[in-house]
């Protein structure tokens, strides 16, 4: 008789690799290297495949196009996403090795919602909140890049290790630290968990951001997603 075990921890699943398809690999190749891509891969067997393989500046995934690799079609790629910290810098690194970038725009409707009509609006997001500021480009074949700003991540969405736990004085110091800051929320906007307004604070500081920087999440996190609002 067969039986179903209990899975006790998740299999690391990492995105590695997005394929695309190219008309021209030499072409498409030049371009991704003058992005600053680094260069993993060039291998050819015969005159029927070659792949080439690139991944972009601190980039966990990379791209991979070439011959014989994809029946995708050249330029059917759509939406693909790179994050950066700072919009118009990105922008203007892109601008200085010559590429075509787009103004930079927010959704309409918000974040990748092309549903309602004219969903591009130019300028950044008028909130200045991660994740609603973007600016696009295209490779030579037409395959379609995004840039979308994110300064600071919403609770829960990087994976942590065991070996990324503090110990229980620094843990104590950093709830202390919470506390103070949680205060000067609590002041000004309407009854809530306190809870609710310590985790996005702790998971910001924990990720690297200044305590302002935090502060300012753990806002956001309470007035977007949980609706407090200020009194």
């Amino acid at each position: 008789m067969e039986t179903t075990k209990s899975v006790k921890e998740s299999v690391d699943m990492k995105l590695e690799v997005v394929v695309l398809g190219v008309s021209d690999v030499d072409r498409a190749k030049a371009f991704y290297q003058n992005l600053g891509w680094r260069l993993d891969a060039d291998f050819t067997a015969g005159d029927d495949f070659r792949v080439v393989q690139l991944t972009p500046h601190n980039s966990p995934a990379s791209i991979i196009f070439g011959k014989g690799v994809t029946a995708a079609k050249a330029g059917s790629a759509d939406s693909l996403t790179l994050a950066v910290n700072d919009i118009d810098a990105a922008r203007n690194e892109l601008i200085a090795r010559g590429v075509d970038v787009s103004e930079v725009f927010h959704y309409a409707g918000g974040p990748f919602n092309n549903a309602v009509k004219n969903p591009r609006v130019g300028g950044p997001d008028p909130q200045g909140r991660s994740y609603y500021s973007f600016a696009s480009f295209e490779d030579p074949d037409g395959n379609g890049w995004l840039l979308q700003e994110i300064q600071t991540r919403l609770p829960g969405r990087e994976w942590k290790s065991p070996a990324q736990a503090v110990d229980v004085a620094t843990l104590a110091e950093l709830l202390h630290e919470t506390a103070e800051h949680h205060g000067n929320f609590e002041k000004t906007h309407a009854e809530h968990h306190w809870w609710d307004w310590y985790a996005p604070y702790l998971s910001a500081r924990q990720n690297g951001s200044s305590p302002e920087m935090a502060a300012a999440s753990a806002d956001r996190y309470m007035e977007e997603i949980l609706h407090v609002l200020s009194r």
